[in-house]
């Protein structure tokens, strides 16, 4: 991927990156010397190796948090599943059906994000989930590696592979991991690829490596068009017009004509999570008015800032944040506020970039505070996220029972999985989900009506509203056309089967 990164089409002009040379309030003496060559004269002079070395690391801490969180039974969600429905449709060329959304439910018409088909090779060789956590693991410390070396070519020294540790450790990576694997993962590595285009003047560059971003979810449209109109600001105005109408375009389209002509319902979905509070409407000023109304939305731009010790602020890079802090903070779903889950990954590789640029920015700065707090901004950036660390998902590493996959409940698991024959349909809740759909047809429990599954798998602890006293009956409820018996109990984990014959016809699965 650096390969494009490296290749010199774009020569500096008037437009020039601001960030390239000294900030606006640089001293007389900061200016580059006569004959300076930029840091496009030094790239080649940054060892790849020690970044490689740093990014192998990583990607071996995120894989070993996720593939023991998944021999834990331990998944926060039922994501892994549909992505794993998705890419195992891919693999076998079929329609990206995930019937965990609903028998017959074509995903594309709920997240735009055919990029995820990239993985189809990898799951023939690894029909498995893990090999999502694995891919994921391995884009993540790709964006490190782009990241710390860009770093290090801009500011020298070991800023590099301080920033890479910094990175590589930042709060929203390491939810990202916890939360098992989403399509933003080829976001983070794209996004810095952007970024480092940008920051070395390679413009046709940068706007090449945005444009499969439109691939990845409905809305990087938009930020596709911010990097246009970075490139406009920066001189190149042909090419940061059309990238920029391209990206409103992409945006527009997918989310007014692709998504609802792939969804059933004929709409997109999550325009709820805006105009919606449960089951009151929420009328878009009063959404805007609302942007900064929690401490949850406020402490989370607190620390997205903070994590690069407030030197963000100082590069333009950021402005590439704003579209995906504009829906998440509009949103009326809280989940989409705070520091949890995968939602902040995609902006980490921006925010650590501005950050460089920032103290590129700063060195030469009038301002003598500034130019000394430059100095010190990587080493402080790179104390907080280790400090931080104390508190998020890869602390888990040190701790022992991270390690014991032979518990009284994963034991109990594994035998409800041998319960349940390959090649069934199941109905099951998210204990089990992600483990049965690599070779089994797997449906969300009570999101299947009238299918009567072969199977019925449920978790009796995982947290229902109200608990079950009888699984079969529970069951029979589901699927009143259908008659169940207890076929395993370990734990608490309950299989039943289905002991009348299937129906004829099966909603979501097409005849013949």
């Amino acid at each position: 991927m650096l390969e494009l990164n490296k290749s010199g089409t774009d020569r500096s002009g008037p437009g020039h990156l601001p960030a390239q040379g000294p900030g606006p309030d640089a001293a007389p003496d900061a200016r580059p010397a006569a004959g300076s060559t930029g840091p496009d004269a030094s790239a080649h002079r940054v060892p790849l190796r020690p970044y490689l070395i740093a990014g192998a690391v990583l990607c071996a801490l995120y894989f070993l948090y996720s593939a023991f969180q998944y021999a834990r039974f331990g998944s926060p969600s039922w994501d892994l599943g549909i992505f794993e429905q998705e890419v195992r449709a891919y693999a076998g060329f079929d329609a990206p059906i995930v019937d965990i959304k609903g028998p017959g439910y074509l995903i594309l018409g709920d997240h735009f994000s055919p990029i995820v088909a990239l993985l189809a090779p990898l799951y023939w060789i690894w029909p498995s989930a893990e090999s999502l956590l694995f891919a994921q693991a391995a884009l993540f410390a790709l964006g490190a590696v782009i990241v710390g070396r860009t770093t290090q070519q801009l500011l020298g020294g070991r800023s590099g592979l301080c920033v890479t540790v910094a990175y590589g450790l930042s709060w929203g990576i390491q939810e990202a991991v916890k939360a098992d694997f989403h399509e933003i993962a080829f976001a983070v590595p794209l996004l810095a690829l952007v970024c480092r285009a940008l920051l070395l003047k390679r413009y046709t560059a940068a706007l090449l490596w945005s444009l499969p971003l439109v691939l990845v979810k409905e809305d990087l449209g938009a930020t596709v068009a911010v990097v246009g109109f970075l490139l406009f600001v920066y001189g190149r105005r042909l090419q940061g017009a059309l990238l920029a109408v391209f990206g409103v375009a992409a945006f527009v389209v997918t989310l007014v004509v692709l998504i609802p002509a792939a969804s059933s319902a004929g709409r997109y979905d999550y325009w709820t999570k805006i105009d919606k509070n449960g089951e009151q409407d929420v009328s878009m000023l009063d959404s805007v008015l609302g942007v900064l109304d929690s401490s949850v939305k406020i402490e989370m731009l607190v620390f997205l800032i903070g994590i690069t010790a407030f030197m963000a602020l100082r590069s333009p890079l950021t402005l590439l944040i704003v579209p995906t802090l504009g829906w998440r903070l509009l949103s009326q779903d809280s989940n989409h506020w705070g520091m949890v889950w995968h939602y902040s990954a995609i902006l980490m590789p921006v925010l650590f970039l501005a950050m460089a640029d920032g103290v590129r920015r700063s060195r030469g700065s009038r301002r003598p505070w500034l130019a000394s707090y430059a100095k010190v901004a990587v080493p402080v950036a790179t104390a907080i996220a280790v400090a931080m660390t104390q508190h998020l998902p890869l602390r888990d590493l040190l701790r022992p029972e991270t390690y014991r996959t032979d518990d009284a409940r994963s034991q109990a698991a594994r035998a409800a999985l041998d319960a349940i024959p390959a090649g069934s349909r199941v109905e099951t809740d998210i204990t089990l989900m992600a483990h049965l759909t690599s070779d089994r047809t797997v449906y969300w429990v009570g999101g299947a009506p009238g299918t009567a599954p072969d199977i019925v798998a449920i978790n009796l602890d995982f947290g229902w509203s109200r608990p079950i006293q009888d699984p079969v009956a529970y069951a029979e409820q589901l699927h009143p056309e259908a008659r169940y018996r207890l076929k395993h109990r370990g734990g608490s984990f309950v299989v039943m089967e289905r002991t009348t014959p299937e129906p004829e016809r099966i909603p979501g699965v097409r005849d013949g």
